[in-house]
């Protein structure tokens, strides 16, 4: 959904002025920092992807990061680190946080596990989500290999994360005093949001080794409440979370989406639930109650921004797949051979994992497979001409089809939609990291070697975050709000339900959003500046105002400080942001750790 900040294209003036350093890149300092990033990535964005409803861009952080370790690394050894070894564990950074995204289908199952009379029980343990998510991920990177040549060389796609990624990495190898201060701006926003967080989360008595209790008490408050301006704004959860994470989201994403999602947040919890309370639709004015219906339009609004921005793309997609030369691959690129042997063993393993694991039938298996490709092709092209990932939107199509596949089997339609949306994940946001490693001049066969690493690593660390965060904060209701998760849930649920289940009054307007998401991506093209983001507005309707106001403010703050100082925005607005999510997410982690592990109750 963000919009990627790109640094001057001077960058790589800059860099190529630079004496050239000794070509190291596929070392073991880099394939361990790689390991530690992607493990620190995997295991954090879960938290911020269900807290906020969206993946903020992922290869910048991953290359500051990167940026970073390989520093502390190199003053250790005396060594400097080069841009190619930042490459590999940016790389690495990215692929684990795709791996981190696919928890949203997770918070899916566990949201309709939440409801006793669908019938719906999956609940997957953590090797299963290891093997699950290994599998499809590693599938994924292979079967996008082959086409690196044709959407880097030939098509030349922009891929604006990966630009930006390259871009940043560039800048930091070239000039050191700018990577200072970027760095310092990270580290600054990491602290101040990580003592926030500290401050506000870490009451109860730790049980420290060797048996000394140190109780700590509750100082800053979870959130505050318009209490004086709504009157039932506790029911409804209208007011301000207390902390830095949901601002830096708002810097990243920029005015016009915060401000849709403002939108939405206005008609869900301020205009709809005393509408809804006085036509007896819904009990009582609370949050639970208005989303049950609230849902349905923004879900809606989502799906038909999703699907009419990829069917205006439709020539992009009929370009995909004209003069596709899958086998002409240039001799930097991983081996064709290992590639074909290994999707035929993968292909092998996820029947079996699927079919053992998770009782998936193994020619739905493949069938599901078959489909992800074409649908990877798509995501691709439009990831690449747009800086738009359709992984929702492809979700829902193949959601659809499974749906014809498998009547009325919501946990066909939600392990098959999973299995698509995990491969074309990182088979997308690998020609992400394709597109940053052509600007730094890394080698292709390298990168996907650390994509192939770093996949099953990010899987384990997403394996063992989210159960601690789904024991710690909950997930949907009065939990961790994942509106992405919400609609993949809802429309199974539709799906396997039928029309004339849902609440009173909400298929109409579903019907209404749906005419509304289309007309306003229609206008975006021409009124982007003055036409609300339907995805924004949907997520603003799922989304309760204690996440979606800090968001909005940091949307406006962003906006007043471009327009007061361009440059200085442009050089410290990423890093700035990027600590402020990062730094709740580690501290955030800590503490569900010390949890899990019984330390601190």
């Amino acid at each position: 959904m963000a919009e990627a900040i790109v640094p001057p294209p001077a960058a790589a003036a800059a860099a190529a002025a630079q004496p050239e350093a000794p070509r190291r890149e596929l070392t073991a300092r880099a394939l361990i920092t790689a390991f530690f990033v992607a493990l620190l990535i995997g295991a954090t964005y879960p938290y911020v992807v269900l807290k906020i409803g969206y993946g903020p861009n992922i290869s910048v952080v991953s290359a500051f990061f990167g940026f970073i370790a390989l520093a502390i690394a190199g003053a250790i050894s005396g060594i400097r680190g080069t841009r190619h070894e930042t490459n590999l564990v940016q790389t690495a950074g990215t692929a684990a946080g795709e791996a981190g995204f696919m928890c949203v289908v997770l918070a899916a199952m566990d949201m309709l596990n939440q409801k006793p009379e669908l019938g719906f029980h999956v609940s997957l343990t953590p090797l299963q989500i290891f093997l699950w998510l290994t599998v499809a991920g590693l599938l994924g990177v292979l079967l996008a290999v082959p086409l690196r040549k044709h959407f880097i060389d030939e098509e030349n796609l922009t891929f604006a994360d990966g630009t930006a990624a390259g871009e940043t990495m560039l800048v930091l190898d070239a000039d050191r005093n700018q990577a200072k201060a970027r760095v310092g701006t990270l580290f600054a926003g990491m602290i101040a949001s990580g003592l926030v967080a500290l401050v506000r989360d870490f009451t109860g008595k730790l049980h420290w080794f060797g048996g000394r209790i140190i109780e700590f008490k509750e100082i800053l408050p979870g959130e505050v409440y318009f209490s004086k301006l709504w009157a039932n704004a506790a029911a409804m959860k209208n007011g301000s979370e207390v902390g830095l994470l949901g601002f830096g989201s708002g810097l990243l994403v920029g005015l016009r989406v915060t401000l849709s999602m403002g939108l939405g947040m206005v008609i869900s919890w301020f205009i709809l639930p005393g509408q809804l309370h006085a036509r007896g639709i819904i009990e009582s004015e609370v949050y639970k109650d208005t989303l049950r219906w609230a849902m349905w339009p923004a879900t809606g609004l989502m799906v038909a921004g999703g699907l009419t921005a990829l069917i205006l793309k439709w020539k992009l997609i009929v370009k995909t797949f004209q003069g596709l030369k899958m086998s002409d691959v240039s001799s930097t690129d991983f081996p064709m051979k290992w590639v074909l042997w290994g999707v035929g063993i993968l292909t092998v393993l996820l029947c079996v994992v699927q079919k053992i694991s998770l009782n998936f039938p193994v020619w739905l298996t493949l069938v599901s497979l078959v489909l992800s490709i074409p649908l990877m092709l798509v995501g691709i092209r439009v990831l690449g001409e747009t800086n738009w990932a359709p992984i929702s939107a492809m979700a829902n199509f193949m959601q659809a089809v499974f749906a014809g596949l498998a009547p009325g089997s919501m946990p066909i339609n939600m392990i098959g939609s999973g299995m698509s949306g995990s491969v074309a994940a990182h088979g997308e946001h690998l020609m992400q990291d394709f597109r940053a490693g052509k600007m730094v001049g890394s080698t292709n066969k390298n990168l996907t070697i650390v994509q192939l690493l770093a996949v099953p690593v990010g899987a384990l660390a997403v394996s063992f975050a989210y159960p601690l965060y789904k024991e710690q904060y909950g997930i949907g209701g009065n939990g961790l709000s994942s509106p992405i998760s919400v609609k993949w849930a809802g429309f199974a649920e539709l799906l396997a339900k039928g029309f004339e289940f849902l609440p009173r009054g909400c298929f109409t307007a579903m019907l209404v959003a749906l005419v509304i998401g289309s007309v306003l991506t229609l206008l975006e093209p021409k009124f982007h500046k003055y036409v609300p983001s339907p995805t924004g507005v949907g997520l603003g309707m799922l989304i309760p105002t204690l996440s979606i106001f800090p968001m909005v403010v940091g949307g406006i703050v962003q906006h007043l400080w471009q327009r007061a100082n361009p440059q200085h925005e442009e050089k410290y607005n990423t890093p700035l942001a990027s600590g402020f999510i990062a730094g709740e997410a580690v501290i955030v982690l800590v503490i569900a750790i010390l949890k899990g592990a019984s330390l601190l109750v």
